[in-house]
């Protein structure tokens, strides 16, 4: 299944925003696990920035949908967000040289 990378950067609320809406947020996370290839915090020594998500979908109409869906995207913790397909060729959740097997 085709991967979608989402950079996202907070916004000038965003840490407000992400307490209001954390639990929530981890919430859907855990209702939607299935659809995440990996999903974390961006940090800058202890403050958090943003957030990276790896959304697994059919294509890149259906990533946008199951990100949207997220209530850190519909709170506004995000003021900025970049989505492009990703490949992941190389490392250890590749097992390696993908480009060897």
């Amino acid at each position: 299944m085709p991967l979608f990378a989402f950079y996202c950067r907070d916004g000038e609320h965003g840490a407000r925003l992400r307490d209001q809406n954390l639990t929530a947020h981890l919430d859907h996370v855990e209702a939607h696990i299935d659809d995440y290839a990996v999903a974390g915090p961006l940090k800058r020594d202890e403050e958090t920035v943003g957030s990276l998500l790896i959304i697994k979908a059919a294509d890149k109409n259906g990533a946008r949908r199951k990100f949207e869906a997220d209530p850190y995207f519909k709170a506004g913790v995000w003021q900025s967000i970049r989505m492009e397909e990703f490949f992941g060729f190389a490392g250890d959740w590749v097992g390696g040289a993908a480009w060897k097997k």
